[in-house]
This record gives C-alpha cells, structure tokens and sequence, in this order.
C-alpha cells in the first residue's frame, strides 16, 4: 500500500523517505525502506531523512560489524538496541539542524509493540 501509494504520487511526489517495520510470516523482524517514488528494499536496519549521514556509519560499525573480526559481533538485547537508537539519534541531533526533537521508537515483537518518544533537543 506504501508503495503503490508513493509510486500513484512519482509526477509530484511527496518526498519522503519511508521505513515500514514488523514481523513476517514466521515471527521474523523485517524492516523495509522506500524511496520518495515507492521502490523498496528489505534489510537487517535501515536509516532515513537528514541524519542518515551520520547514523548510518555508526549502525553500519555497530550492528552489521563491517571490516570487524568474527569476536567483535555482539548479539543485542532489547533494551542494548534501544539504547543505541537513543545514541545514535542524540548523536545526529547534535550535529545536524534538521534532525528533529524527538524520536519515536517502538519495539515490536510478538507479544506486542511498545512505545516510546524519546526527546533529543532539551533546550
């Protein structure tokens, strides 16, 4: 529906970048993003808007272990991933003006989804 719906607005689109995320069909976490003209990819994480410069790099080390030896993988916990999201999006917010002043995360799993807004900006 996201994508039919964005490539329905490809003449004038709606420029945004969008991640849609939950489970599949066997209780898996899949995460997909889209492009401002529906097109999509599934990934391990995916990072959107104007801070995907600077999170990007920091989930790239930090999740997928790029250029790390096999002992540096670690497997997060819940509360270690959200934890993460918190620093990297404090990190962003720092640093780039149009990140906003809060995050909205939400922890899904199969017995359910769980919200939290997390503010970035306290001044």
């Amino acid at each position: 529906m996201l994508s039919n719906t964005l490539y329905g607005k490809r003449f004038f689109p709606y420029y945004t970048f969008n991640i849609c995320a939950g489970l599949d069909k066997d209780g898996k976490g899949c995460v997909y993003g889209y492009d401002a003209v529906g097109s999509f990819e599934r990934g391990t994480y995916i990072t959107e808007g104007s801070g995907v410069s600077l999170i990007q790099p920091l989930l790239d080390n930090q999740v997928a272990f790029n250029n790390q030896p096999e002992a540096n993988y670690v497997a997060y916990t819940v509360d270690e991933t959200v934890d993460l999201i918190k620093d990297a999006f404090t990190s962003a917010g720092e640093r780039d003006i149009f990140t906003g002043d809060s995050v909205d995360i939400y922890v899904i799993t199969t017995a359910g989804v769980a919200h939290e807004n997390f503010a970035l900006k306290k001044d």
